[in-house]
């Protein structure tokens, strides 16, 4: 596979990619706890400032960008001239969920607890085509303590949001198959990527087994890898950045073999959207050297439930 190409550099640990129609990417940066659009020709541009820590990110059926904002959850430190994040973060303001008007920059907070519990560190989100959206909540880690956390399912409107998956340790990405019958989670520090199966918008079918999750194990990644965000290509596959080792790794959907890798020469690598022409340019969040690069995939993306 080709080498990733440098588009914009200068982010302060950049997340949460999303292509637009136009060309741009619009993404997060967490450690500048902004929203930001970077437009073909790398030029940066400020959209939001909504605080915390703005962390995954996609566009709702209303246009508007939904946002996981982690709270603040993790502080950053120079190391070997890359930005690394570390807990117990030193300010945490309490997770929630925004929406953000792309145009005015405008910030709604609709979501900051489900059944009485406050949301910790939402992480990632995926719309379905009912206009719901699965996100991840991947804890904070105290001095001795770290949170047990889950899958919640959402409405766009604010109207409800509901527990679907517990529990889970450090879930970070999630996307949905090419047919919306399976949810894909990528949990950080066991390095594994789970399934299960989609009965309804917002209902899971546990699998039968020991797991309390019901989850069932697609890949577990060896050595000195954990995972961050992920995105489903247009064949089904999980790709899913690889911290560590630093890299997206392309996994089966059938037996979470890998497919093929891109390598991108940042160990801090965080996530993937796909856009341009037929979603076969793949873009990426260099998140420790903060970057934002492209390479050409070999299959086309997914196209996601809605665009903008």
């Amino acid at each position: 596979m080709a080498e990733p190409r440098v588009i914009a550099t200068g982010l302060r640990f950049p997340e949460g990619p999303v292509a637009l129609r136009d060309g741009a990417i619009v993404l997060v940066e967490i450690a500048g706890r902004a929203i930001t659009r970077v437009s073909p020709d790398g030029s940066v541009e400020a959209v939001a400032e909504p605080g915390g820590g703005p962390n995954g990110a996609a566009i709702g059926p209303d246009g508007k960008l939904y946002v996981c904002n982690n709270g603040a959850s993790f502080d950053y430190v120079e190391l070997q001239g890359l930005n690394v994040p570390r807990q117990p973060p030193s300010a945490h303001e309490g997770g929630r969920i925004e929406r953000v008007d792309l145009g005015s920059g405008e910030v709604d907070v609709l979501y900051t607890e489900c059944d009485g519990r406050a949301l910790r560190g939402p992480n990632d989100l995926v719309f379905d085509t009912s206009g719901g959206f699965y996100f991840t909540d991947h804890g904070v880690q105290g001095e001795r303590t770290t949170d047990l956390t889950g899958v919640l399912y959402a409405k766009a409107d604010g109207s409800e949001i509901r527990e679907v998956i517990f529990p889970l340790q450090a879930p970070n990405g999630v996307g949905l198959s090419p047919d919306g019958s399976r949810l894909y989670v990528a949990e950080t520090y066991t390095a594994c990527v789970w399934w299960w199966e989609v009965a309804a918008p917002g209902e899971i079918t546990p699998a039968a087994g020991l797991l309390p999750h019901g989850g069932t194990l697609l890949a577990r990644l060896p050595g000195f890898q954990f995972l961050d965000s992920l995105a489903v290509d247009g064949a089904g596959n999980v790709c899913v950045a690889t911290l560590g080792s630093g890299r997206i790794s392309a996994l089966a959907p059938d037996d979470g073999s890998l497919v093929d890798f891109v390598e991108t020469g940042d160990i801090l690598t965080t996530n993937i959207c796909f856009g341009g022409d037929d979603l076969r340019t793949a873009y990426l969040t260099l998140s420790g050297t903060g970057k934002l690069a492209s390479v050409e995939w070999p299959r086309a993306g997914l196209e996601l439930a809605y665009s903008a």
